[in-house]
């Protein structure tokens, strides 16, 4: 992500030249004035008046920005809520140990809190390269000196080696405050700082609101940000101890790397940007970064599990059901959770634990630092208000101490990695119900390997039974009617109807042990005569499975057939996966798949027909995508998104597509897209949310780095294809078609470089004219480019595209630069369905 609207603003040159006095330090007989500057021993840091940016009425600041980088960057602001309006401005050491600033009129402006220490007539004011600004009262610079430093009073920034959080002995709360704007440095609306009460926390604030939440330090991390930063220049800690409570980071000394950490206003976020080698300050990490990490989403007693992109996004804790089920429906777990059954406060309650957990806000919570986890289980069981406990240290791999809640547990989460477990207090008859469950889990593969062979015993005999007895019949009916006679052929035929042979084989090849897909079985006679044997006049095109025929049943019902071609790369597994998955799916976005038919080597699928073919047949062909103007084609846009929300999240099985891209989505005769072909498609089960395969299965272009070159899929697989369609569908330019060649970009390199620049709307499609919704377009490439991420963490879960796409009062974050950046792409001449994309075709690997 590159830095944001507030820093983007803040990265410019400095309205004057500075001019340094070749020196870092000040004392109580110099200063700095006007344009004068203090540059620390290194050439890190430098001191001195700045105007912001955008600032027409000559305010001027004494600023700390990064003196080894082209453009000013400022980490801390003295006089933020002051600003010097009659220059020049002076920058003095007064006697009394205070850095005071002066205007032209020689009236004081600013001033710093008092010295700690008694000065001497040696002190002086020096700039580290650290950033910190230190005042030491003998002039000496050691750290037992200082009586006053800069890094107590931080502004928006915090920088390696700054303190976060409380000092009880001098009473200073460090925090940082986002500017108010890009142009005015004064506190604006998003403070970050430490709640001292319960384990230490960190929360983001706007107004008075808390919104985001960092989750208890339990002695190894903060359980909110399981993943934070762990790289080898970069080391975070907490520290806890009767004198303070702090967070800080540190670069290794041996590292050339500049990082800060931002509270951004504009975003609203927090931010840790790291400087690159392109020039630029590049976002490496930043909260909050989905639905699940805004605070208290999911209420009491409920949690956030966004991670697996399941729905909904709000879970009951074990034992707890929905307040409100019609808010829980509508995806609104505000409300929070109940118990299903009371507590009896004694020996009736007992305890359930829940891992991979984001500890609940402890800001009410109670802590015993020499407890054990037994003698916790016991004072929470004695406390009829205890609703839960945990652990509160694990550092080393040892539980000590614990924190017990008695209050509601708010602002829990989810993840799909260890975090520590927490116990939640339940009547015992729920706990004795949850056991048996999982007791009953564990022995059913047992019972389920018994039944199946004595049912597959049974079967065997009743289908050579059946098989000999339907055999007989048959042959008796061949001798009245020659095969393929339209007098008696029905359009629909169920499994029973099919001949022995094609019978059989669809028997042995059950799709995942499922007995009945509730599925209509075609007559090939059916479906020849539909498609006229298919004839070459009925194809409508070909894709990787086989070609697609226009049919028309003996109803007048139009209807498209896919025959599985004998050359395909795509074969019987891919026509069960089809059929299996399909058969479950019932969404308006998705494509429906009306039946199927197996006879002999005959292999087809019969889809309801769209008349209007797919989409790449529009965007990519200079007179049909004159006829897709900009709300048609953002209309588009959000139907594949739903469509994709509900594979992800709403189905009942999530389903990962593989191989989403335009010549995959077909329009309706109103336009409206649905997503087809789920050939290659996956179904995730239970909590499974990543897979890996030996073989890649896919469309070059489209599909995501990560699953291209290490076989890694999940759903932000498809979340990336997804940002590359949308791109498509703004620019209408070809993924695998489009190549700057003078600035040696593709399509998602040269939308990121628009993007930056501010100049986005220029990848619209000309054909549309000038009559777009500028902002909606925006927010689509915006979108779109967080689709691209790099990193599939920071892709956007489906159901959070669909809230940033259909909102337009939304605050989306930033995107990063794109996985795929450059790269030539040999331009395509062919048809767009059959030779202009380039397609993997390899056994998936299951």
């Amino acid at each position: 992500m590159r830095a944001s609207a507030r820093t983007l603003q803040f990265l410019v040159a400095a309205t004057f030249v500075s001019i340094s006095i070749a020196t870092d330090t000040i004392d109580l007989t110099t200063s700095i004035t006007g344009n004068q500057t203090l540059v620390s021993a290194r050439g890190v840091f430098r001191l001195g008046f700045f105007t912001p940016p955008g600032s027409s009425d000559g305010r001027t600041y004494i600023g700390i920005w990064y003196a080894s980088i082209p453009v000013q960057t400022v980490v801390w602001v003295a006089n933020r809520q002051d600003p010097v309006v009659r220059s020049p401005g002076v920058l003095k050491l007064s006697t009394d140990g205070r850095l005071v600033i002066l205007d032209g009129q020689n009236t004081t402006v600013w001033s710093s809190a008092a010295p700690t220490r008694d000065m001497t007539s040696r002190a002086t004011a020096r700039l580290l390269d650290s950033g910190n600004l230190v005042v030491s009262h003998d002039g000496s610079g050691s750290p037992e000196s200082a009586a006053w430093q800069s890094f107590d009073y931080p502004t928006d920034t915090q920088l390696p080696g700054m303190k976060i959080g409380v000092d009880r002995r001098s009473g200073i709360d460090r925090n940082i405050t986002s500017w108010s704007s890009p142009s005015d440095p004064s506190p604006g609306p998003y403070t970050f700082k430490l709640l001292p009460t319960g384990l230490p926390e960190f929360f983001l604030f706007r107004g008075a609101a808390k919104i985001y939440a960092s989750g208890p330090w339990n002695g190894v991390g903060l359980t909110g940000v399981p993943d934070h930063l762990k790289n080898w220049d970069y080391t975070f800690t907490v520290v806890s101890n009767p004198d303070e409570t702090y967070c800080a980071y540190y670069i290794a000394a041996s590292s050339p790397l500049l990082s800060r950490f931002v509270v951004d206003g504009a975003a609203g976020l927090l931010q840790r940007y790291v400087w690159g080698g392109d020039g630029e300050w590049n976002s490496f990490w930043y909260h909050p970064t989905d639905p699940c990490d805004s605070y208290a989403k999911c209420g009491a007693f409920g949690f956030g599990h966004c991670d697996t992109a399941q729905t909904p996004e709000c879970r009951c804790l074990p034992g707890f059901q929905p307040r409100s089920p019609q808010q829980w429906s509508f995806r609104d777990g505000s409300a929070g959770c109940v118990r299903r059954t009371n507590l009896s406060c004694g020996d009736g309650d007992g305890f359930w634990p829940v891992n991979n957990m984001k500890l609940p806000e402890t800001t009410g919570a109670t802590v015993h630092a020499d407890m054990t986890l037994d003698e916790c289980r016991q004072a929470c069981l004695a406390n009829c208000s205890c609703r839960a406990y945990a652990a509160a240290n694990i550092s080393g791999g040892v539980s000590r101490g614990c924190a017990i809640w008695a209050v509601d547990l708010l602002d829990m989460r989810q993840y799909p990695v260890v975090v520590q477990d927490v116990y939640i207090r339940l009547a015992q008859s729920e706990v004795d119900a949850m056991i048996k469950v999982q007791s009953g889990k564990r022995r059913r593969p047992m019972v389920i390997a018994v039944a199946a062979t004595i049912s597959g015993v049974l079967l065997l005999g009743a289908i050579g039974f059946f098989y000999f007895w339907r055999n007989r019949a048959r042959g008796k009916k061949g001798q009245r009617q020659a095969p393929g006679s339209r007098n008696n052929v029905l359009p629909f035929r169920k499994h029973t109807d099919l001949s022995p042979s094609a019978d059989q084989r669809f028997n042995e090849n059950k799709m995942s042990g499922e007995d009945d897909l509730d599925l209509p079985l075609f007559d090939l006679a059916v479906i020849l005569a539909s498609t006229d044997s298919f004839a070459a006049e009925s194809k409508l095109g070909e894709g990787g499975f086989g070609p697609v025929y226009l049919g028309r049943l003996e109803d007048g019902q139009e209807v498209a057939v896919k025959r599985l071609s004998t050359k395909s790369s795509q074969g019987v597994e891919e026509f069960k996966n089809e059929v299996k998955l399909i058969a479950k799916l019932q969404h308006k976005n998705l494509v429906r798949l009306l039946g199927c038919c197996i006879d002999g080597d005959e292999r087809l699928l019969v889809y309801e027909f769209m008349p209007n073919n797919s989409l790449d047949t529009f965007i990519f062909d200079a007179e049909k995508r004159k006829l897709l103007e900009w709300n048609k084609r953002f209309e588009i846009i959000l139907g594949i998104a739903r469509g994709l929300l509900y594979l992800h999240e709403d189905s009942r099985f999530k389903i990962i597509h593989r191989d989403m891209k335009a010549s995959n989505v077909l329009l309706d005769r109103n336009m409206a897209p649905k997503i087809s072909d789920f050939g290659i498609a996956r179904m995730f089960g239970g909590d499974e949310t990543t897979a890996y395969t030996l073989k890649v299965i896919g469309t070059y272009g489209y599909m995501s780095p990560e699953y291209a070159m290490e076989g890694v899929f999940s759903i932000k697989s498809d979340i990336y294809s997804f940002g590359v369609m949308v791109l498509e569908i703004v620019s209408g330019k070809k993924i695998r078609g489009f190549y700057h060649a003078d600035l040696g970009l593709n399509l998602c390199g040269y939308a990121w470089m628009l993007w930056k620049e501010g100049r986005s709307s220029e990848l619209l499609d000309e054909a549309m004219g000038s009559s777009s919704d500028h902002g909606q377009v925006r927010r689509c490439i915006q979108v779109a480019l967080m689709c691209v991420d790099i990193q599939p963490r920071n892709r956007p879960v489906m159901s959070t595209v669909v809230m940033m796409l259909a909102s337009e009062n939304a605050t989306l974050p930033e995107p990063n630069e794109p996985g795929v950046n450059a790269g030539r792409n040999t331009s395509d001449t062919g048809s767009s369905r059959t030779q202009s994309e380039f397609t993997v075709t390899a056994t998936d690997t299951r």
